[in-house]
């Protein structure tokens, strides 16, 4: 039997919060401003876009604690157990003086409006932890899930370049108190399991992920909230009803990311950025692509594992994957079984998920030294932006050069991530020129029917997704100069 628990605890700022009486959804952002009068984290759009909301969340990973920013509106507050909020309250400087970051947003003029600071505040104290004299590049990085409609970016930019000359990071309180707080959380790892609630308005954070798939077994209608970056959306945008909860963000068992026989397994519930690392560094086009999904906030949030399993058509991992031919793993009870992903997705809105079952890991096959593969997106602002279509290319040439084999997957092209096979066939065997390449790309009505949505026309979806083709092309055959010009060289 697995001990149970009827409440959720947290600290919050330098305060021990136990509470039983919380909803499936209940955000964070509400239970701050509502029950805590904590009036400094700001709602603007509600879906975690803006970064006004923003807090830092610090969690055990191991015994390491990690501090990171999320948006507060599409977090909810069942998913802290065992964990410290911080919000803009906290930060205090030496003598009550304001706190550097707060100093140096004052010192250049990086507020007008004032709405949105506190957030922006937020998301460069984040980054002042981890990387106290960053570069530009780190604070637009760092910046990406923070909008700002008055002061064009510069002023907090120079802010952000500025703070260590104001203190100090391993002065900062949360640097000094890092060891006391561990030893706080850690002493709450009770191993229990979480249940609050009663009858379906109940949420549940199962002890282990053996307890996770009882649980499922018992509650096959469960919702399954790891980062909350989608079903936040369906409860503040859509007002559903996604209780019983159950919350898997906090089980270790599922964040691991590991090599083994040339193959890339990574645990349902790793975060984008938890996997950025082994990813860049083993497939550098994924790092990239991770790098356009959402901000700082939402890739804290977000999993690998969520991303493929709310299945949207217009997810941008999923894509990604199928070119490189990944397989997924799934768990029901005590049995397992392994299908690959691009056979996952059945039609819009229906996945090869039985009732009960749960996504464990994926694991993703290294490419051949000798393969080409690449991942481009299509939206219309370069950051933290929604795709309109995705493609991605895997390719191996053979000694003559023509084409030994090739995966081409999209988004945004179908009712569910889809591989291009009318197009991969036109392809395999041909001589890999910009002919072969030309007759292919009047393949692509075979493979797809885009929609015409809010995002892209079904003509510009189309005509977008063979150009990329070119683009892979033209970059796989010794194209001069860049095909993707940055900001800097634009300006």
């Amino acid at each position: 039997m697995v001990a149970t628990r009827d409440r959720i605890r947290f600290l919050l700022n330098d305060e021990t919060v136990k509470v039983a009486d919380v909803r499936p959804d209940e955000t964070l952002l509400d239970f701050l401003r509502l029950r805590r009068s904590l009036k400094g984290t700001k709602e603007g759009c509600a879906e975690g876009d803006c970064g006004a909301c923003t807090v830092l969340v610090g969690r055990l990973a191991g015994d390491e604690l990690r501090y990171e920013g999320v948006n507060a509106c599409i977090r909810f507050v069942g998913s802290l157990d065992g964990c410290h909020v911080v919000t803009v309250e906290h930060l205090r400087g030496t003598g009550g003086g304001l706190h550097p970051v707060q100093q140096a947003m004052v010192d250049f003029h990086g507020s007008q409006c004032g709405f949105c600071t506190p957030g922006f505040v937020m998301s460069l104290y984040a980054l002042w932890m981890r990387s106290p004299r960053p570069g530009e590049a780190a604070i637009e990085k760092a910046l990406q899930g923070n909008l700002c409609r008055c002061t064009g970016y510069d002023a907090i930019v120079k802010a952000a370049k500025a703070i260590s000359s104001y203190g100090d990071a391993a002065a900062d309180p949360l640097a000094v108190e890092r060891a006391a707080t561990t030893e706080r959380l850690t002493a709450w790892r009770d191993g229990a399991r979480v249940e609050v609630g009663q009858g379906s308005q109940r949420f549940i954070l199962p002890a282990h992920v053996d307890d996770l798939a009882a649980v499922l077994e018992a509650e096959p209608d469960a919702t399954i909230v790891a980062g909350a970056t989608d079903v936040g959306l369906w409860v503040t945008k859509f007002m559903r009803d996604i209780a019983p909860v159950v919350f898997v963000g906090h089980l270790e068992e599922l964040r691991g990311v590991w090599i083994e026989n040339g193959t890339l397994s990574i645990g349902a519930g790793v975060s984008y950025t938890e996997a950025f690392e082994a990813l860049n560094d083993r497939i550098p086009a994924l790092g990239r692509l991770i790098d356009r999904i959402g901000g700082d906030q939402v890739r804290n949030m977000g999993t690998i594992g969520g991303n493929i399993a709310n299945g949207s058509p217009i997810g941008d991992m999923p894509p990604a994957l199928i070119a490189l031919g990944a397989s997924l793993h799934l768990r029901k009870g005590a049995a397992r079984r392994s299908i690959p992903l691009e056979d996952f997705f059945l039609d819009y809105g229906r996945q090869d998920r039985r009732p009960g079952e749960f996504v464990e890991r994926i694991e993703v096959p290294l490419p051949a030294g000798d393969a080409h593969f690449a991942a481009h997106k299509v939206t219309k602002r370069r950051d933290e932006d929604i795709t309109a279509t995705l493609g991605a290319f895997h390719l191996r040439l053979d000694g003559a050069g023509r084409v030994a084999s090739i995966r081409i997957a999209y988004g945004g092209m179908a009712g569910v991530p889809k591989r291009a096979k009318a197009v991969e066939a036109a392809l395999t065997g041909q001589e890999w020129t910009r002919a072969t390449v030309e007759a292919a790309m009047e393949r692509y009505g075979e493979d797809f029917t885009p929609l015409s949505d809010m995002r892209a026309s079904a003509d510009y979806r189309m005509t977008a997704s063979r150009n990329l083709l070119l683009r892979f092309f033209l970059e796989t055959s010794g194209m001069a100069g860049p095909v993707t010009v940055g900001r800097e060289r634009a300006a």
